[in-house]
């Protein structure tokens, strides 16, 4: 089975992506992250974010996944960058980096590849992302739109980057993920938005549990449960 959760930033996509597939026994795939890895490529070749940037940079790079104890780990080359992707500098590049079409092709590309092989080997997998089900996985089994409120999200991609150490004030995080939204809902290619069949979990005001409950309900009610 394949099941998607998208929805804009700070709305608990990944975290409840991660738990889900943990009690149901799949794998998590993160495609934020691989896109954050790939703005790290940008960053570290100095390239603007750019169409002919683009044809610059990803020759350049490979960026894959692997698991560790059934934790998802980001490559780039043979480098593990799954700590160094979460910085507000990578934040702060990854929404133009993910409007630009050869980057969309490619990941969407290696999201298929990785999702197939990782649900052809575990039974499963739960990918989060923003395009996940309208997109990379418009066949999908599940698939979940999640919400949540602008402050509330804020506060959150806040509390991540404190736990990176990094000190980020309130406003800054909230006109960032504003900007996000803006750029994700008007963008030319893949826009975000809810799939016709997605069901939609507003969780600003759930818990965590709740919001892994929520998703692991739906999937072993779908008639493909345990097949």
């Amino acid at each position: 089975m394949i099941v998607t959760i998208d929805g804009p930033a700070g709305s608990g996509k990944s975290t409840t992506a991660q738990r889900a597939a943990a009690q149901l026994g799949y794998v998590y795939l993160d495609t934020g992250a691989m896109y954050r890895a790939v703005g790290l490529g940008f960053l570290r070749a100095d390239v603007p974010a750019t169409p002919e940037g683009a044809d610059r940079v990803l020759p350049t790079l490979d960026v894959d996944v692997s698991y560790r104890a059934d934790a998802m780990q980001v490559l780039l080359g043979d480098e593990r960058v799954t700590t160094q992707i979460r910085s507000a500098e990578v934040g702060a590049v990854v929404s133009d980096i993910s409007t630009l079409a050869s980057v969309r092709d490619y990941m969407v590309e290696e999201q298929r590849r990785i999702g197939h092989e990782q649900a052809e080997e575990h039974g499963g997998v739960v990918l989060d992302g923003r395009d996940t089900g309208t997109v990379v996985f418009p066949e999908a089994a599940v698939k979940v739109y999640m919400v949540a409120d602008l402050d509330e999200r804020a506060r959150r991609r806040q509390q991540e980057y404190e736990a990176a150490g990094e000190d980020v004030s309130f406003e800054e995080v909230r006109a960032e993920i504003q900007e996000r939204d803006h750029q994700d809902q008007n963008r030319n290619i893949a826009p975000l938005h809810r799939a016709e069949d997605a069901l939609v979990l507003d969780t600003t005001d759930r818990t965590i549990a709740e919001q892994v409950a929520f998703v692991v309900d739906r999937v072993k009610a779908h008639p493909a449960w345990g097949t």
